[in-house]
């Protein structure tokens, strides 16, 4: 069973990069956006980055996590270093699945995965959006942009909301929260 899970483990991210990958290949082959290039595609998902932490509440720190770019999108990073407890994984990830429904994101998957849940979004300009909880309960943010035009692209302007660490350097959660860190389960949303 352990080969089992490894393989997977393996499949599932060479499955979604190769559909990253046809996804481009097909809007290369259609030409890229020319409303808007790499930077500005980066800045928007920054945005989106920001207005998607700034809903949860009561706030947690993120940290950026690492900058990828293809030959035509750019792949934006966040990593949450506050620890959300297993039982509180639940309402902090309805809490994104909730203000992504609110901004008019489709919701394209879930995984209810108990040690590994993740949701996948898609924005109305082909936004590609996931939160993904991994190793000891962190979780990773990632905004993939659409095929745009061709450009540099500067590292993120917004500040974390804890301390900037290095690439590749960013620790497993440690910062407590009384609310996300709590091992209760969140009391049911009043309304």
């Amino acid at each position: 069973m352990k080969r089992l899970g490894r393989t997977a483990g393996v499949v599932v991210p060479v499955t979604l990069a190769g559909v990253a990958l046809a996804g481009c290949g097909a809007q290369v082959g259609s030409g890229a956006r020319a409303d808007m290039n790499m930077q500005e595609a980066a800045e928007r998902a920054d945005e989106m980055l920001d207005a998607t932490l700034g809903a949860v509440v009561p706030e947690v720190q993120w940290a950026h996590d690492t900058t990828t770019s293809g030959s035509c999108t750019v792949t934006r990073r966040r990593a949450v270093t506050t620890v959300v407890s297993a039982q509180r994984r639940g309402s902090f990830l309805g809490v994104i699945e909730r203000f992504w429904k609110k901004s008019g994101y489709e919701i394209t998957g879930v995984n209810r995965s108990q040690d590994a849940p993740a949701i996948f979004a898609r924005t109305p300009e082909d936004f590609r959006l996931s939160v993904e909880v991994a190793y000891k309960g962190q979780a990773f943010f990632d905004v993939t942009t659409p095929c745009v035009e061709k450009s540099d692209v500067a590292e993120p302007a917004s500040e974390p909301s804890g301390p900037a660490y290095p690439y590749g350097r960013i620790p497993t959660p440690h910062v407590r929260s009384d609310f996300w860190s709590a091992t209760a389960p969140a009391p049911a949303p009043s309304g």
